[in-house]
């Protein structure tokens, strides 16, 4: 995916925001090459990572690893259902405060989806309606 450069203006849209995270996730996933290597290895050792984590947590580097590859794809592809979800939970290490960052990205993604669905759906019909006014198009468009 290119990304193009962005005005002090664009900062902080939400679509740069998401291509940000996409690009940093894709960096992420083509440089490590063995990401098997990053389990158990505590978060602790990362000054910038340990801080994302309570006094609780039992992560490890492959755990948010896997965390943030999940949110790239539901970003990509869509929320997915909680089924698979719970089975990809099983297969590897994922702490209460990871699944709640999880949990709280697909709950706002999804109401994102939603409005922007509504949304979308609101400048069809007014460019149909416009459409209409002015005698342009069919009626069956």
């Amino acid at each position: 995916m290119m990304q193009l450069a962005e005005t002090p203006n664009q900062k902080n849209s939400l679509f740069n925001a998401m291509n940000r995270f996409i690009g940093a996730v894709n960096n992420m996933d083509q440089t490590i090459m063995l990401p098997s290597m990053l389990r158990d290895v505590p978060l602790d050792e990362d000054r910038e990572l340990s801080s994302l984590k309570s006094d609780m947590d039992e992560g490890d580097m492959y755990s948010y690893y896997q965390l943030l590859k999940s949110i790239r794809r539901d970003i990509e592809w869509g929320v997915r259902c909680a089924a698979a979800d719970e089975r990809r939970k099983e297969s590897m290490k994922i702490t209460q405060e990871d699944e709640d960052l999880e949990k709280q990205f697909q709950y706002h993604l999804t109401g994102l989806q939603g409005v922007l669905s509504k949304l979308t759906q609101q400048a069809n019909c007014l460019t149909k309606r416009y459409k209409q006014e002015i005698g342009i198009g069919g009626w069956g468009q």
